[in-house]
């Protein structure tokens, strides 16, 4: 039975990723930091829960050693920032860049050493939309998620001899907590510009995830998940 490990499983997209692998048979393991209640209904559908920061060195090899070696790591978690950039903290930078960036190296260093050593694995980043074409007053959150991009291709390069897979998959509009901030005007305004005519829900990413499981010929690339949204 395969391990998969999502972290940000709890809720919105992470949880939508974890019962996408559950229906599949695997082993579904997922990380939080903070959220207990949904932590236990996650664990209520199976799912097997681990409390970490992914910001934090010692967090994440505390994580992989009570889990094991991983045969998919899904570096979902993520925090995001809607600001001018004439408004932003140093404090806010550095939680944007430790989670969304540091996080999800910290975890893919860990999870390598099992796939390398296996000859196979796979590793997905959580992108975002705006890691492709940039969103205004979400400067910040959008460097930190091109950056993964970045480190998706050249991480695919590093490992593809070892047989481990690396990809991205770069979400667009997806109802989720995150983006409750959004109005329903703000909302409809979104919708327009979506050539498929609605925005996400997390079983979206979920099935995007879960090709990229199948397709072992598939490494290194972005995969957009948004209706269409970026080539507008």
């Amino acid at each position: 039975m395969k391990t998969v490990l999502v972290t940000g499983g709890v809720r919105g997209i992470g949880l939508a990723v974890c019962e996408g692998f559950l229906r599949k048979g695997y082993r579904v393991c997922a990380c939080y930091s903070k959220d207990e209640l949904s932590a236990q209904k996650a664990r209520e559908k199976g799912i097997e829960t681990f409390r970490a920061d992914v910001s934090k060195e010692g967090d994440v090899q505390s994580l992989f050693k009570a889990i094991g070696n991983v045969d998919i790591l899904i570096n979902n978690a993520g925090v995001s920032l809607f600001k001018q950039i004439q408004d932003v903290t140093e404090e806010e930078v550095d939680a944007l860049l430790s989670v969304n960036l540091k996080g999800a190296i910290l975890c893919a260093r860990e999870a390598s050493k099992g796939m390398i050593a296996k000859g196979a694995g796979l590793i997905v980043q959580i992108s975002s939309v705006w890691g492709e074409v940039g969103g205004s007053c979400e400067s910040v959150y959008s460097a930190t998620k091109a950056a993964l991009i970045g480190f998706t291709k050249a991480l695919a390069k590093e490992l593809g001899y070892s047989g481990v897979r690396v990809n991205c998959i770069s979400p667009g509009v997806v109802d989720t907590t995150m983006n409750a901030r959004l109005s329903a005007a703000d909302m409809r305004s979104l919708v327009e510009d979506i050539p498929a005519g609605r925005v996400g829900v997390g079983e979206d990413v979920a099935q995007a995830a879960l090709y990229l499981d199948e397709a072992t010929y598939v490494t290194g690339i972005d995969l957009p998940v948004n209706g269409g949204f970026s080539i507008v």
